[in-house]
């Protein structure tokens, strides 16, 4: 299975430093950005399982950005901060916050944490696109969320089923990122689901054919192969609400 992929907002370059190879030597993924800009651009370039975002952030405060992050999607979110008083740690769950830990803090009751809010909010839901009003470009492609259309480079559409789209989406939320067929199965029944149109959990050979068809659809190359895990989309995807 891939890792799980967090975003650490913190602004002390040592403290996110610390943090990130702490937590990188507990088998997650991490990914930092120290302010608001750098959040939302990292949270448009691809998948994120959890957010740490601290609630002071020089000129930025963490539980704007928390309300902001969660108007446009449902990651989970784990405000960290100095401030422990109770109106405080409400203002963040007022927002939307998953849980709010005070520094100082145990390293590891912060992992404790993390893998209960990662528990409880489930790693499917994450791996596709909520919000179906962006256009998305991929490698010269285009795939307009709002219409369910996708322009190749030479500007002629191209005809996919709703499972070969909604597959597409599920790579598209998750550049450069290794997929089990186990993943992509989830993902495509929770997609589907949020449209009324599950068909159940498709097989690993039932994923390695609706590959096969997206790959004879768009790009050699766009979809690898990653022997004994799955499947990878190999280009960066950028994201502009519409």
């Amino acid at each position: 299975m891939s890792l799980h992929r967090l975003l650490l907002v913190e602004d002390d370059a040592d403290m996110a430093a610390m943090l990130a190879a702490y937590l990188q030597r507990q088998g997650f993924h991490v990914a930092c950005a120290h302010d608001r800009a750098g959040a939302l651009a990292a949270l448009r370039g691809g998948r994120v399982d959890l957010i740490l975002l601290d609630v002071s952030l020089g000129d930025d405060n963490g539980v704007q950005i928390c309300a902001e992050i969660r108007e446009a999607q449902d990651v989970p979110i784990i405000m960290v901060s100095a401030l422990s008083a109770d109106h405080q740690r409400m203002a963040g769950y007022e927002v939307g916050a998953d849980d709010y830990i005070a520094k100082p803090f145990n390293p590891d009751l912060l992992l404790a944490r993390i893998r209960a809010v990662l528990r409880r909010a489930g790693r499917v839901p994450s791996l596709s696109h909520r919000r179906r009003d962006s256009l998305l470009r991929f490698a010269g492609w285009r795939y307009d969320a709002r219409r369910d259309e996708v322009t190749a480079p030479g500007g002629w559409q191209v005809s996919l089923s709703s499972r070969e789209t909604a597959l597409l989406r599920v790579f598209l939320a998750n550049p450069l990122i290794p997929l089990t067929r186990e993943e992509i199965a989830a993902a495509l029944d929770d997609d589907e689901t949020a449209d009324g149109a599950a068909d159940g959990a498709a097989g690993g050979r039932a994923i390695d054919m609706l590959v096969g068809r997206l790959r004879h659809k768009t790009e050699a190359g766009l979809i690898r192969t990653e022997r004994g895990l799955g499947y990878v989309l190999t280009t960066e995807v950028t994201r502009e609400p519409q």
